[in-house]
């Protein structure tokens, strides 16, 4: 059977997640047709693409009179159908977690954005989602902050699966590993089971481009315009090669010899916001074993047109260090934006959620 374009992407060891989820993608069989015949195997979300859902179609209006009549007020109709979507894609995605044994499979719900500087609102709320959903192939997003990687760790040790968000640098990359890993070997060290544990760091890449993209352009030295477009899969790269490098880790290795998963790479916004660019241009280059790439419909309607599959990720790696320190000599901190990025991204995500449920109040006095 010849493979199509994004099914060859799993064939070379990298997953295929759709970055999207709505009431009529699971209720017209559009979901299953992907996992059958694109080889996806996975979904994410977040609070905005709940709220482009949610205010995009009348598909919930009938959930939301229901839930309404029942007394629910709008915050928890809110929460409730984000709940009944993410559990309708695990339940659609459960074959494939089975088929896999646990390494694929999964799909990503989000921990309010609006308590990623406090860890312990983070656990508990995390925690909560996971019961709540009782499926071993959900996983919860965390915003990878400072403040998140306490909440990392300690939802790992809990047993629970994390999906640690909104990453735009490999410093923070390398702390979210460790988190991992120290979570992973609290929960072996109290004698409890961590071959039941996966994790994903996701790595954000086409908003790297974005605003290095943007500061270059201000900038009047030469040589800046050859560099735009360049940072965000340098960034990926370079976080590629640590993650090989972890794989030699002592502690790692023991936790392996225990039936420990990984923390696989997750490429996330993979979609092109500069029209000047491929529509493709954060999948190819990205293409590598134990990775995943979250795509949205659109750029999965790309590759499948004109993708060309082959293991790409170690090309390069000798020029995106030397792009780092190009950069540098432009003023352009790496660190320093990865942290406007991660705030950004956090305001983003919680002013999301927030029009969800202020959309929310607008419809449930029509419902009840």
């Amino acid at each position: 059977m010849t493979l199509n374009r994004l099914q060859a992407i799993g064939a070379l060891g990298q997953s295929v997640w759709l970055d999207t989820i709505d009431r009529r993608l699971l209720e017209d069989g559009s979901l299953v047709r992907m996992i059958e015949n694109d080889g996806v195997t996975g979904v994410t979300t977040n609070p905005s693409i709940f709220e482009k859902a949610l205010t995009s179609s009348n598909d919930y209006a009938a959930d939301i009179a229901q839930l309404a009549a029942a007394g629910n007020e709008a915050p928890g109709i809110v929460d409730l159908l984000m709940r009944q979507d993410v559990a309708r894609a695990a339940d659609l995605l459960r074959p494939v977690h089975e088929r896999t044994q646990g390494a694929d499979g999964y799909v990503s719900i989000e921990a309010s954005p609006r308590l990623a500087r406090d860890p312990d609102a983070t656990v508990a709320e995390g925690e909560y989602l996971w019961a709540a959903l009782n499926r071993p192939n959900v996983m919860i997003k965390v915003p990878a902050t400072k403040e998140g990687l306490t909440a990392i760790r300690r939802l790992t040790a809990a047993g629970v699966n994390v999906n640690a968000t909104l990453l735009f640098s490999v410093a923070r990359y390398l702390e979210v590993a460790q988190a991992y890993l120290q979570g992973l070997k609290e929960r072996a060290m109290a004698g409890r089971p961590v071959a039941t544990v996966s994790s994903v760091a996701s790595f954000f890449v086409s908003r790297i481009d974005t605003l290095i993209d943007r500061r270059l352009e201000g900038s009047e030295k030469p040589g800046a315009a050859t560099l735009r477009g360049e940072a965000a899969i340098a960034c990926a790269r370079l976080a590629y090669r640590e993650f090989l490098r972890q794989q030699g880790d002592t502690v790692w290795q023991q936790l392996t010899a225990l039936g420990a998963r990984p923390q696989r790479l997750l490429w996330a916004s993979t979609s092109t916001k500069n029209p000047a660019y491929s529509d493709i241009r954060y999948v190819d280059p990205l293409i590598a074993p134990q990775t995943i790439n979250t795509m949205t419909q659109e750029t999965m309607a790309a590759y499948r047109h004109h993708g060309e599959p082959k293991v790409r990720i170690e090309e390069g790696l000798a020029e995106a260090e030397v792009l780092v320190a190009r950069l540098a000599t432009f003023g352009i901190d790496l660190d320093q934006a990865a942290a406007e990025l991660e705030e950004d991204g956090i305001r983003r995500f919680a002013e999301a959620a927030h029009a969800a449920r202020e959309r929310m109040r607008d419809l449930v006095p029509q419902a009840s």
